[in-house]
This record gives C-alpha cells, structure tokens and sequence, in this order.
C-alpha cells in the first residue's frame, strides 16, 4: 500500500518561530528514500512554497493558501484529469475565490464594523516583514496572494462573532492558523486533499493517506486522511480548539513532533 504525506507548514514542518525545518531533516530524508510522497497543504502562497519545493528537490503537487489551489506538475499523473488552466509547468486545479474579490469584501466588512482589522494587503513588504518575523524577500512572497487574505483583527471576542456573520453575509468563509485570520470562499484544506487523494488513487491504486497539521485551518485536512496527527504548538501545547478524538496528538512541538512521527510510521511499514 502506498503512503502519501499531506503536512502543513507553519507550525508543524516549520519551526513557528524560526521558520526552520532542520529538526524534521531525518524524517524528510526518510520519505524520500522510501519513495513516499509529501504534499505541502498549507496557508502559504505558491511563490513561498515554490522556495521550499526547490530547496528539498520535491517534485510532487502541493496545495497553496488553505485549499485554494492545487498546484500539479506537468506529466506528474500519466492519466488525464480534470483541471482549471495550465500554468507553466503546473496542471492547477482552482477551488478559491480570486483574491481580488477577497479584498474588496474585506474593506467592505471592515467599513461596515468600523473594526481594526489589518490584512496583507494593508501592507507594504517590511511591515509584513515586522509582523511576521520573515525576512524581507519572504513577506514579499507572502504578499503574493491568489486565492486567501490573511489578516489580523484587532478586537474582542464580541467583534470576532460580528466579523464572522459579515464574512458569511457576503457569501465566504473564514480559518484561523497559528497567527492569522484567514478570509477564504467555498475551499478548505480538506477538499483540497479529498481531490488529490483520489488522483493518487487512481495511480497507485490502495493508498493510505497521512496528515500533519498544529492549528484549527488544519482541521479539514486532518478530517479528511487515513491517519490524522496534530502535534504540539510553540508552548508546548496541543492546539485546544481542536476536540476531535479521532485525531492522534503528538508529543513534540512542530518539527520535532513532526519528525519523530513520520520516522516512527516509516519504522512500522518497515
């Protein structure tokens, strides 16, 4: 039976404070040598992800800005399949709403509330830098965003219960990762892996399907695979949002987490 690995970034892979992954490298070589795909499923846009796919040589789909896209490489399926458009080397498979049309309901709402709410596309690339920790030529890539507005508000609860029946008056729909709200239409990470496993499916025929995530945008993917792991946050903590007790919760935050499991299910294929 064949393993696929869909994992987040932020957080889970990716050190939440350093933006490192250097405690999952045993783990990634792992994967490699034992020919088991990973798929990044993440909030990240595909300029960001493209820096990762190119620094560890994977050449397998990924799935950008919770669930809006899947990025395919070209003849990575020998099979024909339903897609989008053909962009470069990628056959994309499109289910967000056009970032466009997520910024100008963003204003609309936060004219409306007259709440504080700060989105990406707010700022400039120093100031995304500042928020977020990235150096500078990151944050541009994190400004490049076509299917999902991140965004921070600045508010109480109260505001959080207004902000999220304008968001579903104005016919979308909303995740909160590790640091951010994320302002999304009809996707969601878990649709976005349902597809994708159905193509591996049709490839390899029995496939058993693995997902690592730390935050409540996590939660559809997590849903949505054969074994789901949520490892621990920066403090230390499982994400308590979380309450499904169909999800394994492991001990290590992040990458650490993230690598002493993947080695553990490699050692029991084995």
């Amino acid at each position: 039976m064949q393993s696929i690995v869909f994992t987040d970034l932020d957080g889970t892979l990716i050190d939440h404070n350093t933006y490192s992954y250097d405690a999952a490298r045993p783990a990634l070589e792992a994967l490699k040598g034992n020919n088991i795909p990973l798929i990044f499923c993440t909030s990240k846009t595909r300029a960001e992800i493209e820096i990762y796919v190119k620094e560890l040589d994977i050449n397998h789909p990924f799935i950008s800005e919770n669930g809006g896209a899947i990025f395919i490489p070209r003849g990575y399926f020998e099979f024909e399949f339903d897609h989008t458009r053909d962009l470069g080397r990628y056959m994309v498979i499109e289910m967000g709403t056009a970032y466009e049309t997520l910024r100008t309901a963003l204003m609309k709402i936060r004219r409306f509330t007259g709440f504080n709410i700060i989105g990406f596309g707010d700022l400039d690339d120093e100031e995304v830098s500042t928020d977020t920790g990235l150096d500078i030529d990151s944050a541009r890539l994190a400004r490049m965003r076509e299917y999902d507005e991140a965004f921070r508000l600045e508010e109480n609860k109260d505001a959080a219960n207004e902000l999220v029946k304008q968001i579903h008056s104005h016919g979308l729909n909303y995740t909160r990762g590790g640091r951010y709200w994320h302002l999304i239409g009809d996707n969601d990470k878990g649709k976005a892996v349902r597809i994708l496993s159905e193509l591996y499916h049709t490839k390899f025929g029995n496939i058993k399907t693995i997902g690592l995530g730390d935050s409540l945008n996590d939660l559809p993917m997590l849903r949505s695979v054969d074994v789901p792991l949520l490892v621990q946050k920066s403090n230390g903590k499982h994400d308590p949002s979380i309450t499904d007790t169909g999800i394994d919760r492991v001990e290590g935050v992040g990458p650490i987490g993230w690598n002493s499991t993947i080695l553990r299910l490699i050692n029991g294929e084995n």
